[in-house]
Formats: structure tokens, sequence, C-alpha cells
């Protein structure tokens, strides 16, 4: 079909390469247009092929997943990728999101879900949860939110972090007020539990 979502497939392991392409080539809408093992091939492929959707594992060889993602957008900015991973709260995928991903397939769910991912976002459409979204969006906290976040979670008070940080109290409530609204977190607790699920801090 011409019309049919032309997909690039790009991971470093060629029975996953073989198992997405078998689930895409018995779809009348769409079609995998090239493989590629490694960033650099990925990148090389894109150029050739412009595909519609590029799925794009993350841990690999000679360049890594989010280097491939960060090459590909320099040459074509509104490119829409999928990133493979293993982990739901994997930092690599929140850094992937920022270089410019679409979305994220776990790789146990690709038998039940690659399909509709794809066609999402061939549409236009994000496929992003709310904690990887968070976790790109991690850098909207300053260092001084961050210190206070990974202090919230060592179980710290405002008045502990202030002397352990050397702010006063009010400055630290300032600043965990500011960090429940940039992470819309229910209260203390709830954020500790998003920075750590995310990425941003360390558990």
């Amino acid at each position: 079909m011409s019309s049919a979502i032309r997909v690039l497939c790009v991971d470093d392991h060629r029975l996953m390469r073989e198992g997405i392409a078998r689930i895409v080539g018995v779809q009348p809408d769409m079609t995998v247009v090239a493989e590629a093992a490694d960033g650099e091939q990925a990148v090389e492929q894109f150029l050739r092929y412009r595909p519609d959707v590029t799925l794009m594992d993350l841990e690999m060889p000679t360049m890594n997943g989010v280097q491939a993602i960060q090459s590909i957008r320099s040459h074509q900015p509104d490119a829409r990728i999928v990133v493979l991973t293993t982990y739901t709260a994997d930092v690599q995928v929140a850094h992937a999101i920022k270089a410019g991903a679409s979305g994220y397939l776990l790789k146990n769910s690709i038998r039940t879900e690659l399909l509709t991912t794809i066609r999402a976002v061939h549409a236009g459409r994000k496929a992003i949860s709310r904690e990887i979204a968070v976790a790109a969006a991690g850098d909207v906290l300053s260092p001084s939110e961050t210190r206070i976040l990974r202090s919230i979670a060592d179980g710290l008070s405002n008045k502990e972090i202030g002397l352990k940080l050397s702010l006063t109290e009010e400055a630290v409530k300032g600043q965990v007020k500011s960090i429940l609204s940039k992470l819309d977190a229910r209260d203390r607790t709830h954020a500790a539990v998003i920075g750590i699920r995310s990425g941003i801090i360390e558990p």
C-alpha cells in the first residue's frame, strides 16, 4: 500500500528485529522498510528511507539510542520515534524523550501494544506515561530543589533540610511548594516517590 506506515526497526538483537518485522509485516496498513543493529546504522537507514515511524532500542554498541535520536532529529526535527525499553522507570527513556522521542514501548508488551503505539505516534499522538513525562521534565527543578527533594526522600523535615543546606525554614517551605507544583505531587511523600520512580533522584 502506498499509504502504509513505513517503519524503521532499530535493535542490536536480531531476534527482536525479526519478531517486530513479523508482527508489522502482516498488517495491511504498515510495513518495515529497513532495519538497523546500532545507532550509526539507524541514522544511515533513517536518512536513506525517511520512515514514518522509527522504533529505537536504547542500549546499543557504537552509538546508543539517545545519541541516534539526537542525530536523526538534527536532520529531521519532526521525526517520529518510539523508544524500545525493558524498564518503565529507565532514566535513559527520559533522556530519549528530552531528545525528542514521541513515546516508548516496553519490550515485554510488544505483542500487545506495538501496533497501537505505531499508529498513535504516526497520527501525531504521544505514547508516554506520566512517570516518564515527569522524568523528562525533571530538569525544570532547580539544583536547589533537586537537593531538597533528595533530602525529603531521606526523611528530613523542613527544619532539618534548612540546617543541612544552610537555608531558612521558610525558604525550604517555599521550595517544597514549588516542587509539589512542578511534579504535580499530592504531598512530600508523593513527590519523593515520583522523584525516585522517574529517576530525578537516586533511591
